[in-house]
């Protein structure tokens, strides 16, 4: 029997049985996962649609890798730091060799940096039980870094298991299919029990997939293709009139704004001076110029009066910057300096510096005050 046409037959049998909760359930599952076969996303970490039924199976790791990469992170930004990855460390047992630095220099970037720490500790712990994902939800959450919606994806992606895989296309999915009026923030658990109900005994893993594809490309944010949508005759949010109020969501704070300095120093040959932050807090283990003492909570100093050591400190601009909880402002300052580096920092080659461990933030520092520095230069 083809893949597309198990959970149809699943349907079938249960509306026979006189189930007709659990009919209506499987029908959409069988119109969304015909839909994902016809239009599925072609992504570098999956298997073509119904691999499971010819007898193939996705790499847990890739799928393991994407699935944390893709944490508060577009698609199209991670399909070339995906690449990366797997062809500088193919298995789990190669990431888990490399060094933590040339992790973090690969991650440079993807933000969310205790995500990159946590991803090698999982490498190192997986690699020294053999190499072996575990293929369920509970024995995945006890791996460093994955959490209930990433064991979910895992377990159904990888290893095909019936699980509720919830992201926020999911939410705004199932938000809209039921017209829920909680906001968003306190509806989670209500969407999940609705998704439990929808996932299919066959092919779960592709109804995952299939059901992030939808957000993703037809139920969006913002002009929902509706009438391309194959699940448009049960979505409660259509009859409404009104399908973009859903998911419905509270108002949201303002951010706070933190303001510091950061400084740029500059050798003759084109060389910078770096530091490596501390490997626990905010941009954890990324290298960085020097700046003030701002943090999330606190402000830094603003002013050249504040750097850590003294040279004709030029003001170069200023670059803003937001995180998850705070904005930022920082002062750029530019010195050109000769002679050893001070305690705790360090130079680095003007053709070395695209690729250091550089968050977004630094990026945007440095290129203040010197344009294209950040980009791949040949060696002198």
């Amino acid at each position: 029997m083809a893949p597309q046409d198990q959970t149809r037959k699943a349907a079938t049998e249960k509306a026979t049985s006189g189930d007709a909760s659990e009919s209506v359930s499987l029908d959409i599952a069988a119109r969304l996962l015909a839909w994902y076969d016809a239009h599925h996303r072609d992504l570098p970490w999956r298997v073509t649609p119904g691999a499971f039924a010819r007898g193939t199976r996705p790499d847990p790791y890739r799928i393991w890798l994407s699935e944390v990469m893709l944490q508060q992170t577009t698609v199209e930004a991670v399909k070339v730091y995906f690449r990366t990855f797997v062809e500088k460390w193919p298995t789990v047992e190669a990431l888990a060799a490399a060094p933590a630095e040339d992790v973090m220099k690969a991650w440079a970037g993807l933000g969310y940096y205790s995500r990159a720490r946590n991803l090698k500790a999982c490498a190192d712990l997986v690699a020294r039980q053999g190499g072996r994902f575990p293929d369920t939800e509970t024995g995945l959450k006890e791996l460093p870094g994955i959490g209930a919606y990433t064991a979910a994806a895992i377990a159904a992606i990888a290893f095909d298991r019936p699980a509720a895989v919830v992201d926020g296309n999911v939410e705004r999915v199932i938000s809209r299919l039921h017209s829920i009026e909680t906001p968003l923030s306190e509806a989670k658990p209500e969407i999940r029990a609705l998704v439990e109900k929808l996932v299919p005994p066959a092919r779960p893993g592709d109804f995952a997939q299939a059901m992030m594809d939808l957000g993703a490309t037809i139920c969006t944010p913002r002009r929902p293709r509706c009438m391309l949508c194959p699940v448009r005759e049960d979505c409660s949010a259509i009859l409404s009139g009104d399908p973009e109020r859903f998911p419905v969501r509270l108002p949201k704070d303002d951010k706070p704004l933190r303001r510091g300095a950061a400084f740029v120093a500059e050798r003759d040959d084109g060389a910078i001076l770096l530091r490596k932050r501390p490997d626990k807090g905010l941009l954890g283990g990324m290298t960085e110029v020097p700046t003030t003492g701002w943090t999330a909570r606190i402000d830094g100093a603003t002013t050249e009066d504040a750097a850590p050591f003294a040279a004709d400190w030029r003001r170069a601009g200023r670059i803003g910057h937001v995180f998850t909880h705070f904005a930022l402002e920082l002062e750029v300052f530019h010195a050109h300096i000769e002679g050893g580096a001070p305690g705790g920092h360090f130079w680095s080659l003007a053709h070395e510096i695209s690729g250091e461990a550089l968050p977004t933030v630094m990026k945007k520092v440095i290129e203040a005050a010197i344009p294209g520095a950040t980009r791949k230069q040949r060696p002198r």
